[in-house]
C-alpha cells in the first residue's frame, strides 16, 4: 500500500513539475489524470502529503502549482548513533534528521531543514540545508597527546566526532587531562572540528575532577561576580523596626522549621493551631524580594542562575550564601520578614477563608525530618521531652497533613512514592553507599503543606487576573500512555484509557496496584516517563499530574527563580501598586522568563541525572563480576536494559547475548533470541553479572547468567542490591 502510495505521488509530482503543466484545481487533476470518483480521497490524501513536504503549493482558489521546499528553522539535536531531530518552536513533534542529511550540524545548532517525507501519523524527515548560527563554543572533554598535536574526546556522547588541537593551542594538557576546548572551526563531513584549549580542570584520577567536569559541561556558573557579592553583603542586614513597618506581626505565633540535618538555607516555617471545628495553618516563606530587588545585579545573576543545582556532592546556590544562608533563612530565634499564607481548614480539608500577607517572624525551633518521625512514628520518650511544647502541634500536623492528603487522593492527584538514590560519599568523593531517601510522616507534613499553599496562592491570583507565574503539567501523550497499558498488560494490570486520554485518577490506581509488589518501582518509573514535563507558563493550564485547576511555585524563594517572581507580583498587589503599568510590565516580561526558568530547571535536573550516573558507575567498578537480581527496565535494538533494586541500571549488549539473530517487537516489549526461543520480556526478573563500566560513557555493562548458574553461597552481589 505504501510503495503504491509514494509511486503514485511521484508521478503526479513529476507531472506537476512538467513545463507544461497549467496551475489547476483538485478536481481538474482527477479529469486529466482519469482517476475515478471512489479513489479521489486518495488523490486528496497525495496532494495533502506533496504539501507537508513542500513540495506543490495550494493558492487561494485552490490551485496547485510546484513548490519551493518551504524552510523550517529550529534547534539540531544530536544523538550518539549519528542521527538526531531538529525541535521547531512551538510544535510538539519535531523532526528526524539521518545521519546522511546533518550537513555537519553540531548538537544546539540553529538551522535550516527542508522535508524530505511526512508519512501519515508518523515523524516528518528533513534534512539540514543550512547551519544559521553554532549553539555550542565550548566543549567539555579527554586530552589526548599525540606527537605533533593533541585532540579532545568529548564528554558529551551527542558531540560524536574528537576536536583536533594544535600542540601551540594545547596550553600544556597532558593525556589524561580533563579540558575545556574552545571550538575555532566546525570540520565538514570529512574534517575534524579543530579548537584551542581554555581550561585544564584536572587530572581525570584527581578526586573532584569528574564532577567539575560535569559542571563545566553544562556551563554552571561557579563563583559569584564581585559586584554581587559586594551587593548581597550590603542588603544583608538585621531586621530593623523600619523594616517591620507595615507588616503583620506574628512573632509570637508558635512556629518550627523543618528540614533535613544538613539543610542550611530554610526558606519555609509553618505553624498550626485549631480553632473550634477548623484548623489555622499558616505557610511562612523568606521574603527574600525583600533583598534581591527587580534589575539589581544579584536578581540579574538569580535569573541568570534560575535555580539552585544539587549535584551528588555539592550545591551551586541561585544566590550567594550571605542571604541563603544569613538573612533570608529562617533561622531559630532569629526575627525575619515573610510571606504567610495563613489557611483556615475544615475538617475535610478544605480551604475556607485566608489570608496572603506580608509578616514578620521568629522560628521557635529548627527541626529535623529524623527528629519529627522519631516523635510520631517511634514515640521516642527522650525526642518528646526534649520539644515537649511543640508536641501536640506535630500531633495537630500529622493529622491535618493526612486530611489533606486524603483529600487529594480524592481527586486523583498522583503521588510518585518510589525510591530516589541518596549517594554516600567519602571524603575523596568515592561512592561507598547508595540507599533510598527516607520519606516519612515528617517529609510529607512539609510536602502536603507546601502544596496546599502553592494551589491557594495560584488560585487566588488567577481570579485576580494579575499577570502570574504558574506551574503547568501537561495531559500525557496518547501513544506514551497506549505503551504504558500494553506494558502493564505484561503484569495483568490494565488502565481505562477514554477517548484516548488517561484521567490522573487512573494512573494513580494503577500506582496504588503495584504497590508493595516487586514491579512497583518500575511501573512507578515507567509511568512518570510516559508524562510530560511540568514547566512554568504565564498561561494557567492546570497541573495534570496534581490533578488541580490552579498551581504555582511559592514555597522556595532562596532556590527557584520563579518562587521570588511571583513574590514580586504579590507584593505588588498588596501594596495597591499593581496598576496598568506594573500589569503591562509584568505581561511583556513574564513570557521570556516561565521560558528561561523552565530551560534553567531542565539544565540542572540533567546535570544532577549525570553526576548520579557518574557516581553509579565508580560504585559498580567495585563489584565487577558480582551476580545481582535485577528486572529488564527497557529493550532497545542494541540490547537490554537490567534496573537492581538499588536503581542502577545497566546493559546486556545484543553481542552479548549468545545468539546471532534477535527480533525487536516494539508493541509486545519483548526480544527473542532466535535460536534458543528465550523471550525477554520488561519487568521480567532476571540473573546478571557485572561485566564492565565506563566512567567516559558513564555506562555500566552486564551479561545475563541462569539462575542455575548462580551459585547462591557466593553471591557477594545478593546484599549490595538490598
Amino acid at each position: 500500500m505504501d510503495q503504491t502510495f509514494e509511486r503514485r505521488k511521484k508521478l503526479i509530482y513529476d507531472f506537476i513539475c512538467d513545463e507544461f503543466y497549467v496551475p489547476m484545481k483538485l478536481k481538474e487533476l482527477a479529469i486529466l489524470l482519469q482517476v475515478p470518483k471512489d479513489q479521489r480521497k486518495e488523490l486528496k490524501a497525495i496532494m495533502d502529503s506533496l504539501e507537508a513536504e513542500g513540495k506543490v503549493h495550494v493558492s487561494k482558489k485552490g490551485k496547485y502549482t510546484k513548490g519551493e521546499a518551504k524552510r523550517i528553522v529550529g534547534t539540531y539535536q544530536a544523538h550518539a548513533r549519528g542521527f538526531g531531530f531538529v525541535a521547531v518552536e512551538g510544535e510538539d513533534d519535531d523532526i528526524f534528521i539521518s545521519e546522511d542529511d546533518t550537513n555537519g550540524a553540531f548538537h544546539g545548532d540553529q538551522v535550516e531543514v527542508t522535508i524530505k517525507s511526512a508519512p501519515d501519523g508518523k515523524r516528518r524527515e528533513g534534512k539540514v540545508v543550512r547551519v544559521l548560527s553554532h549553539g555550542t563554543t565550548r566543549l567539555v572533554g579527554y586530552f589526548q597527546k599525540n606527537k605533533n598535536f593533541g585532540f579532545v574526546v568529548p564528554d558529551n556522547q551527542r558531540f560524536i566526532k574528537d576536536v583536533f588541537v594544535p600542540l601551540e593551542r594545547s596550553k600544556g594538557a597532558v593525556t589524561g587531562h580533563k579540558v575545556v576546548v574552545e571550538l575555532t572551526k566546525y570540520g565538514g563531513d570529512n574534517k575534524k572540528p579543530e579548537g584551542k584549549i581554555v581550561e585544564i580542570i584536572g587530572h581525570v584520577n584527581d578526586p573532584g575532577t569528574d564532577i567539575m567536569s560535569i559542571v563545566k559541561g553544562y556551563d554552571l556558573p561557579i563563583e559569584f561576580p564581585e559586584k554581587v557579592l559586594n551587593q548581597a553583603e550590603r542588603v544583608a542586614k538585621d531586621v530593623s523596626t523600619a523594616d517591620m513597618a507595615g507588616r503583620m506581626d506574628i512573632r509570637d505565633w508558635q512556629m518550627v522549621t523543618i528540614d533535613g540535618e544538613d539543610a542550611k538555607d530554610l526558606d519555609d516555617a509553618i505553624s498550626l493551631t485549631k480553632e473550634g471545628e477548623n484548623y489555622k495553618l499558616g505557610v511562612h516563606i523568606a521574603d527574600v524580594t525583600n533583598y534581591v530587588q527587580e534589575k539589581s545585579a544579584l536578581d540579574r545573576e538569580a535569573y541568570k542562575r534560575g535555580t539552585s543545582v544539587y549535584l551528588v556532592d555539592r550545591v551551586i546556590p541561585m544566590l550567594p550564601h550571605i542571604l541563603s544562608n544569613g538573612i533570608c533563612s529562617l533561622n531559630e530565634g532569629e526575627d525575619r520578614l515573610a510571606l504567610s499564607c495563613i489557611m483556615t481548614i475544615n475538617d475535610k480539608g478544605n480551604v475556607v477563608d485566608y489570608k496572603i500577607a506580608e509578616t514578620v517572624i521568629c522560628v521557635d525551633r529548627r527541626m529535623t525530618y529524623t527528629s519529627v518521625k522519631k516523635i510520631l512514628e517511634e514515640q521516642d520518650e527522650e525526642e518528646s521531652k526534649k520539644y515537649e511544647e511543640f508536641v501536640p502541634m506535630f500531633q495537630m500536623m500529622e493529622k491535618v497533613a493526612g486530611i489533606l492528603r486524603e483529600k487529594r487522593k480524592k481527586r486523583g492527584s498522583i503521588d510518585f512514592d518510589f525510591p530516589e538514590t541518596k549517594m554516600v560519599l567519602d571524603e575523596q568523593g568515592k561512592p561507598i553507599e547508595l540507599k533510598p531517601y527516607d520519606r516519612n510522616v515528617a517529609t510529607k507534613i512539609i510536602e502536603d503543606f507546601m502544596l496546599l499553599a502553592n494551589e491557594t496562592v495560584a488560585e487566588h491570583y488567577f481570579w485576580q487576573e494579575i499577570p502570574f507565574v504558574y506551574r503547568t503539567h501537561e495531559q500525557p501523550d496518547e501513544e506514551k500512555i497506549q505503551k504504558l497499558a500494553i506494558f502493564i498488560n505484561n503484569f495483568g494490570h490494565s488502565m481505562h484509557i477514554a477517548n484516548n486520554a488517561v484521567r490522573p485518577k487512573e494512573i494513580q490506581k494503577l500506582l496504588a496496584k503495584v504497590e508493595g509488589t516487586n514491579e512497583e518501582a518500575l511501573i512507578s518509573r515507567l509511568a512518570l516517563r510516559s508524562m510530560k514535563q511540568a514547566k512554568y507558563t504565564p498561561e494557567n493550564t492546570g497541573h495534570f499530574g496534581l490533578a488541580t485547576t490552579y498551581y504555582c511555585h511559592f514555597t522556595s524563594p532562596i532556590r527557584r527563580y520563579p518562587d521570588l517572581q511571583i513574590h514580586r507580583i504579590i507584593k505588588e498587589d498588596l501594596r495597591g501598586r499593581m496598576n496598568d503599568n506594573r500589569r503591562e510590565h509584568y505581561e511583556k516580561i513574564l513570557p521570556e522568563v516561565t521560558k528561561q526558568c523552565s530551560e534553567r530547571e531542565r539544565l540542572a535536573e540533567e546535570a544532577e541525572r549525570e553526576t548520579i550516573k557518574l557516581k553509579k558507575v565508580e560504585y559498580m567498578e567495585e563489584h565487577i563480576g558480582e551476580v545481582f537480581e535485577g528486572v529488564i527496565s527497557s529493550i532497545t535494538k542494541w540490547g537490554i536494559y537490567v534496573e537492581l533494586p538499588n536503581t542502577i541500571e545497566g546493559l546486556v549488549h545484543v553481542t552479548n547475548m549468545h545468539d546471532d539473530h534477535y527480533d525487536y517487537i516494539e508493541e509486545r516489549f519483548e526480544m527473542v533470541g532466535e535460536h534458543t526461543r528465550k523471550v525477554y520480556k520488561l519487568g521480567q526478573t532476571v540473573y546478571i553479572v557485572a561485566t564492565g563500566t565506563d566512567r567516559l560513557q558513564r555506562t555500566i555493562d552486564f551479561e545475563f547468567v541462569e539462575k542455575e548458574e548462580v551459585d547462591y553461597g557466593k553471591r557477594t552481589g545478593e546484599t549490595n542490591c538490598e
